[in-house]
């Protein structure tokens, strides 16, 4: 549970929705410590406001409904990724990395105000509907979601097992908007699934890294390599997988390399800086590999695409990935709400920052020309998401690459 250990995730994009999206690193889940006396210069203002119009507006107004929203009002000048996390909505975010909860299986963002789909679940019901990557979700319900914000969006959007919630789309390949009515069921994301191509290669689709996608995938791998009498090579599928876990993008990466640097996060804090290596044991090294990518692919799908790319591992084959380069740290407030809080970014091996630009594949390969119509017409990606962070290029890093060679040196035994 977040609430109990630290948690790292670098995760998929918007307030998850499974909508997920979630991720933190370098300090994953921590409590609040104390606060610069220069931190509250201007909370005068602030008090004299809420005062006023608690004596002045025309109707009574709830004092929490007044904090939540200049809460909501602080995060809104930040990166999209930073969100305040109602009880309902922080717990509901907990629930959300054990892989099962209700909900329709998407995730979605804000885009100039109209909330977004990055992505469906496979085997879900917003999969099996056809909705899309770039899609808008104009009504949830007949009810207008300009403005709405993402927790907003997801208490709507979840609900009782079978019960109905109509969405009100606008697709840019289409003219018209049209309206999809899809029945809430209980997610429970299966994140590897695994399949024998032809004799000696494997095919293994990764949906989303969750808390033993590590271990699934492992079990994936040996069941194959036993089907195949020794594996001869291996594509492993990160296409439309949103993130999640960072820890668990670090442990898959693991899993392919021997030793070296899989990724590091860079932040103010010193907390904030982690690198973390790959080790020998348990690796899977004596096969080539492909790894598929797209638009949809996010944050842990990039890192574990960035570095089997850089230490060249694998092949990245497909198109340019989304670009979330941002890890996001969960504060828990007393109250039992939380921050979702921007607070690094992440480098791959080589010192790339994928936040805004995407890892670009080896091969850049669409899925068919219909398909890269439709990509391009209805492209989401970190870039487009006002306010997102620059990508930047990390100073010093040149020179760190000696060390990070001698550190990574798998000890003898």
């Amino acid at each position: 549970m977040i609430s109990r250990r630290r948690a790292a995730w670098v995760g998929a994009v918007g307030v998850a929705v499974l909508l997920a999206v979630l991720f933190s690193g370098g300090g994953g889940v921590r409590k609040v410590g104390a606060v610069p006396k220069d931190s509250y210069e201007g909370l005068e203002n602030f008090t004299n406001i809420l005062t006023l119009i608690q004596k002045n507006y025309v109707d009574e107004v709830e004092t929490k409904q007044l904090i939540e929203g200049a809460i909501n009002g602080m995060l809104a000048a930040l990166d999209p990724h930073s969100a305040y996390l109602t009880p309902d909505l922080y717990k509901e975010l907990q629930v959300d990395t054990k892989g099962s909860f209700g909900g329709l299986g998407i995730e979605i963002t804000t885009r100039n105000g109209m909330l977004t789909i990055v992505s469906p679940i496979e085997d879900t019901p917003a999969y099996r509907a056809g909705l899309k990557s770039g899609d808008e979700i104009m009504k949830i319900d007949g009810e207008f979601t300009k403005d709405m914000t993402l927790v907003d969006a997801v208490k709507k959007m979840r609900g009782a097992k079978d019960t109905k919630v109509t969405l009100t789309l606008k697709r840019e390949t289409q003219a018209e908007l049209f309206d999809v009515t899809l029945t809430r069921e209980i997610i429970k994301i299966r994140s590897v699934k695994s399949k024998m191509l032809e004799s000696g290669y494997g095919y293994v689709r990764v949906t989303q890294f969750q808390e033993r996608t590590d271990d699934d995938l492992e079990r994936a791998l040996k069941a194959l390599d036993k089907e195949a009498g020794g594996l001869q090579g291996l594509v492993l599928d990160l296409r439309n997988d949103p993130g999640g876990l960072l820890t668990q993008a670090v442990k898959v990466s693991d899993l392919f390399l021997d030793s070296g640097l899989i990724v590091y996060t860079d932040g103010r804090l010193e907390n904030q800086r982690q690198k973390y290596f790959a080790h020998k044991p348990g690796t899977w090294s004596e096969f080539p590999m492909v790894v598929l990518v797209n638009s949809g692919s996010a944050s842990a799908s990039e890192i574990v695409a960035g570095a089997l790319q850089d230490h060249k591992r694998a092949l990245v084959l497909g198109t340019t990935t989304f670009g979330k380069g941002s890890v996001q740290t969960i504060l828990p407030l007393d109250d039992n709400s939380a921050l979702r809080l921007t607070t690094a970014r992440y480098y791959t091996p080589n010192g790339r920052s994928i936040q805004a630009t995407g890892i670009v594949p080896d091969i850049v390969m669409d899925q068919s020309p219909l398909l890269a119509k439709a990509d391009k017409s209805g492209l989401l990606r970190e870039a487009n998401l006002p306010r997102h962070l620059e990508s930047h290029i990390h100073p010093g890093r040149d020179k760190d690459k000696d060390k990070d060679r001698e550190e990574t040196n798998p000890a003898p035994g």
